[in-house]
């Protein structure tokens, strides 16, 4: 491995035991995580809870950022037809692991999901995001304000939400989550790894069409 391989990595487990020192010291935080989850060799402790059945033989880790149109177009044009043949049969599952890079509110965002996770509504809260989407970065769309307010449309308790997000709860996840993403050589949003039974894997960028899943993922099964 070369040194800076072994310095990133070195970073990433450093990161990992500060997360989970911290978590042991407030027991409730920890509801919704498998401190050592992993598909393939891919962490994905930190990232969302899994959408579709955790025992698939196939799992879809994405690396995404709120802020990124090409997630966006992916989510609206490619995951519904992934879902519906992969994911709702059992096939596959998906984690979203942040690689929040593109802005400030990017951050927030994605800290934000987890604050509705605390309350049952990561994917609910997720899908929100991405239908509410403007084109442009930072521009106010997802700053804190609107992100409370989308909180409220969900129905969710207010003044936990609140807490939760101005505390700043879920910093440390986020930004282990973006070490996991870089640590795997993600660059760009979205980055997909597909992880077979086998733990084979295949990684690439871009919101590629339903195709190349279809075609990775029915070679794998």
């Amino acid at each position: 491995m070369n040194t800076k391989g072994i310095i990133v990595g070195a970073i990433v487990a450093i990161i990992a035991i500060g997360i989970i020192l911290s978590y042991s010291s407030a027991p409730s935080e920890t509801v919704n995580l498998d401190m050592g989850r992993t598909h393939g060799d891919v962490s994905t402790a930190m990232g969302s809870p899994i959408l579709g059945d955790p025992d698939a033989p196939i799992t879809i880790v994405e690396f995404g950022d709120y802020q990124c149109s090409s997630c966006y177009n992916w989510f609206h044009k490619e995951k519904p037809a992934i879902y519906e043949n992969y994911i709702a049969t059992g096939k596959a599952n998906l984690v979203f692991v942040d690689l929040a890079i593109l802005g400030r509110d990017s951050l927030t965002a994605a800290q934000a999901s987890y604050c509705a996770e605390d309350q049952g509504m990561y994917w609910e809260y997720h899908d929100l995001l991405y239908n509410s989407q403007e084109s442009k970065i930072d521009n106010g769309w997802a700053n804190s304000e609107r992100l409370k307010a989308f909180a409220f449309s969900l129905g969710l308790d207010m003044d936990l939400f609140e807490s939760c997000l101005d505390s700043g709860k879920y910093t440390k996840r986020v930004q282990y989550n973006v070490s996991v993403a870089k640590k795997h050589g993600a660059r760009a949003t979205p980055t997909f790894i597909i992880v077979g039974p086998d733990n084979q894997q295949e990684q690439f960028e871009g919101a590629q069409p339903y195709s190349t899943f279809k075609k990775i993922m029915d070679n794998m099964i």
